[in-house]
């Protein structure tokens, strides 16, 4: 490809061409910052941020829709540029609710750190505001049109998650982002996969905080209060302690939450063990049966809602096993509570997750009580007045705070399916397989397949991340170009580790990359790598069987919306 020469600040840089100005900045080592821009997309350039002067010209351009040039001299902090990015920002302030103190983005807002930065006056263009949607229909988050910018990437979020929710109204000043038909969003057949929440970069969309009840309960002393965490979460809170990216923060996580006073801190990679063996189980009874083939991994509850709303003939494929978070809940209120002589209802149950979805998910079971994300259980460190740097570490409870490396890898894109395969080809061979590493099915990629033969019988496999991409291979399978036995859908772009909840690195666009590296890592350390050679799991299910006999399918397994 043919590169093309140019200097950003006369630092000489060389890029491919048809590349644009703003990432030849970043490549030369400056930074520009930006509201709307999104890496891939089409630039939509209405911020007008990212302005850079181009010598000669005397002009100033969005650098993020502009094509570099042979010899382009690039400047990008001129007072020129200066001036006109504060008027800019002054101009957004001016219809924005700026009442940030209540506001849960309060220091984490890109646009009030832009602000901060240029030394807005915020009043300086004060005027009529439109008046503004607030939508707290759904259980998982806010939407808030009075914090909302039109940066639009909410809409090109949800267009890439398949969803088409949310679109922009009308034009000019009265322009505002909606759902179709102004519908409250729970509504409409939005999935809560959270990705427009966490691409937000203001408060307009914010996760529902449930750290006041967390809170309340952590003071209620008739209560044992229990928190287990996803194996997503201890790869993605040191960002948000300024720690680097893909740090593995389990053991100074475990001690901050038992700094705060709960009275067990679990591992929700447990009940990823309980989900293996009940899912793997399942798909070796389908595949011997050939009913309700291929089946799909449904432990994404946005991924399920997304088959539930766009694709319902797909539902009988779902496996009907529950998510670890619902399936470690169910557990923890029976087998749990019996062995230290507790009522359920005397347990509150605290999950902690990557995902915005969760909160959904709750409510269809009941046996959780709270679900925080990555983002709350940081502010709630913060809260507890917790140095989390400087924690030396705890491990984790014992029973429910044991867990294989099977569970481990749950996080990243096409760990479900690598975890299910381990337990599967063992019960399908009646073997102890040693070869449990099925490399073709990780890394980041949108769909990924392999074909792996145990047993002497062939199996197809499919692992994709991102309802784009799912959507892509539910229509192939439709169409009988593709036929696969086992499928894993994550809805987030690379799986739990890139979750509506999680941290969003803007300017590392390997934070996937780096948080699912230190998953495998962690896999390859543990005693046990396969969900069936955890002993506190076979304790599990000797009791389950003793007391709940015929009942114990019922209590693992779910339905789904016809």
């Amino acid at each position: 490809m043919k590169k093309i020469k140019l200097t950003i600040n006369n630092t000489p840089v060389e890029v491919n061409e048809n590349t644009n100005v703003l990432t030849a900045v970043r490549k030369a080592g400056f930074n520009l910052p930006t509201l709307c821009y999104m890496e891939g997309e089409l630039p939509e350039g209405s911020c007008r941020m990212c302005l850079v002067e181009i010598k000669g010209t005397n002009k100033l351009v969005t650098s993020c829709s502009e094509p570099v040039r042979e010899g382009m001299r690039v400047f990008t902090n001129t007072e020129k540029l200066i001036n006109a990015r504060r008027i800019n920002l002054e101009l957004i302030l001016s219809t924005h609710n700026n009442d940030c103190n209540n506001c849960l983005k309060n220091t984490k807002c890109v646009l009030q750190k832009l602000s901060d930065d240029y030394n807005c006056n915020t009043e300086r263009f004060a005027g009529n505001k439109l008046e503004a949607l607030y939508d707290d229909s759904h259980p998982s988050y806010t939407r808030d049109n009075s914090k909302c910018i039109l940066c639009k990437k909410c809409v090109i979020t949800c267009k890439n998650q398949a969803c088409n929710v949310l679109s922009v109204h009308n034009r000019g000043f009265e322009s505002f982002v909606g759902t179709n038909n102004n519908l409250p969003i729970i509504e409409t057949k939005c999935t809560a996969c959270g990705q427009c929440v966490a691409n937000c970069p203001t408060g307009a969309l914010v996760e529902k905080y449930e750290i006041q009840n967390v809170i309340k309960a952590l003071n209620d002393k008739s209560k044992m209060v229990i928190a287990a965490t996803a194996p997503s979460i201890r790869v993605g809170l040191g960002d948000l302690f300024n720690l680097p990216v893909g740090t593995n923060v389990e053991k100074q996580m475990v001690e901050s939450l038992m700094a705060m006073g709960f009275d067990k801190v679990f591992d929700i990679n447990f009940g990823a063990d309980l989900t293996i063996m009940e899912e793997a189980a399942e798909f070796v009874e389908r595949l011997k049966n050939n009913y309700n083939m291929p089946m799909f991994t449904s432990c994404c509850p946005a991924w399920v809602t997304y088959v539930e709303e766009y694709y319902p003939e797909f539902t009988k494929n779902l496996s009907t096993t529950k998510s670890p978070q619902e399936i470690f809940a169910k557990v923890l209120k029976t087998y749990y509570a019996k062995s230290v002589g507790k009522d359920a209802k005397d347990i509150y149950f605290v999950s902690i997750m990557p995902c915005i979805a969760k909160k959904h998910e709750k409510l269809k079971h009941g046996d959780t009580d709270a679900v925080i994300t990555v983002n709350e259980l940081a502010e709630l460190i913060k809260i507890y007045n917790i140095d989390f740097k400087n924690l030396k570490g705890k491990e984790f409870d014992d029973v429910m705070g044991l867990s294989s490396g099977a569970g481990a890898i749950f996080g990243a894109s096409g760990g479900v399916m690598e975890a299910a395969l381990r337990t599967a080809q063992d019960t399908l061979t009646g073997k102890d397989i040693k070869d449990i590493e099925f490399n073709a099915i990780r890394g980041s990629k949108g769909v990924k397949e392999a074909t792996v033969d145990i047993a002497g019988r062939t199996i197809n496999i499919c692992v994709t991340s991102g309802l784009n991409n799912a959507k892509a291979v539910l229509e192939l399978i439709k169409s009988g170009k593709k036929h696969y036995d086992f499928i894993e859908v994550m809805a987030c772009p690379g799986g739990c580790i890139n979750g509506g909840g999680m941290p969003r690195k803007i300017n590392d666009n390997n934070a996937v990359n780096k948080r699912a590296k230190a998953l495998y890592k962690s896999d390859t350390k543990k005693t046990y790598r396969k969900s069936h050679d955890n002993p506190n799991i076979k304790k599990v299910y000797e009791y389950l069987n003793t007391i709940y006999k015929n009942e114990v399918h019922k209590m693992l397994h779910t339905s789904f919306k016809k």
